[in-house]
């Protein structure tokens, strides 16, 4: 029973990781209709500035929470330059046009960390949060904080698309996009702030992952990017809910994987026949909902 309560809080707090970096993949998709594929980079750009600034703040919590604030500031910036620069003069491309770009955007910030830090993984040690003990239960803090830090973002991003007036605009942007700009919505600056709120998203996501690996390099966000786009579409992309569900869902399944001996070595390909099986049974995500096309 204790084993199964570990894997469970265990696979909820992966989850917790998945559903953010989905979070930023379904808003992108929600908003501006594309498929980022260099988001999961932005989550190795977050855990390089995180790597750089804990080691020279030396502090543990301190230094844990001024890095990963700096890390969001310099991935919204990322994002941001990314969105001016690669994705907005594609804005009226093909479908394809902005998917090769995305991917060619992702490789670019690849190798720009291979140059600039090399392509050996680098070391930050960040579990100096210790574990809390409940009976038999031993629960790493970590996992606790991952957990508590995902819900509260999606419920914060829930309020603020559903009550704030730049959460509406962006409603209207992701329904009708010439409609909202006839109604005086900047669309291209609805665009920019999401592609900010979805890279801050990763700064937290690449925060959280640094500190269950201990690791950074410059491949680090390509796996979890793709998974966590797969927990997007499982739960159905374009929608908050959906990415939470799907990130859980995901987080849950692969550790359940991970527990038994004889899945682990194919929980990467159960994930992905889930996918499957979710798209067959339900194109449109768990949470989804099916749109219909202006002609």
């Amino acid at each position: 029973m204790i084993k199964v309560l570990t894997t469970l809080i265990n696979g909820l707090s992966l989850g917790g990781v998945y559903a953010l970096i989905a979070l930023g993949y379904t808003m992108v998709y929600g908003i501006a209709k594309m498929l980022n594929f260099a988001h999961g980079d932005i989550i190795m750009v977050g855990s390089y500035t995180i790597l750089i600034f804990f080691n020279m703040i030396g502090i543990p919590l301190v230094g844990l929470i001024a890095s990963t604030l700096i890390s969001v500031l310099v991935c919204v910036v990322f994002g941001i330059v990314i969105e001016r620069t690669a994705y907005r003069p594609l804005r009226g491309a093909s479908p394809l046009a902005v998917l090769i770009t995305a991917i060619g955007v992702s490789y670019l910030l690849q190798s720009i960390a291979q140059i600039v830090f090399g392509t050996a993984p680098r070391t930050v040690i960040l579990n100096f949060m210790g574990t809390i003990t409940i009976g038999a239960l031993k629960i790493n803090v970590a996992t606790i904080v991952t957990l508590a830090v995902a819900i509260a973002v999606m419920a914060a991003l829930t309020l603020f698309v559903n009550k704030t007036r730049t959460g509406r605009a962006m409603l209207a942007v992701s329904e009708d996009r010439g409609a909202a700009q006839l109604a005086g919505v900047s669309v291209n600056t609805i665009i920019a702030v999401t592609f900010a709120i979805g890279s801050a998203l990763a700064a937290i996501a690449g925060a959280f992952t640094v500190m269950k690996t201990y690791t950074v390099e410059p491949t680090m966000g390509a796996m979890p990017g793709i998974k966590a786009f797969t927990a997007a579409v499982i739960g159905g992309i374009g929608s908050i809910p959906g990415a939470m569900a799907g990130g859980i869902l995901l987080g849950v399944i692969e550790t359940a994987c991970d527990a038994v001996p004889v899945l682990s070595p194919y929980k990467i390909a159960i994930e992905f026949a889930l996918l499957i099986i979710v798209l067959l049974i339900k194109p449109t995500g768990i949470l989804g909902k099916k749109k219909r096309e202006k002609v």
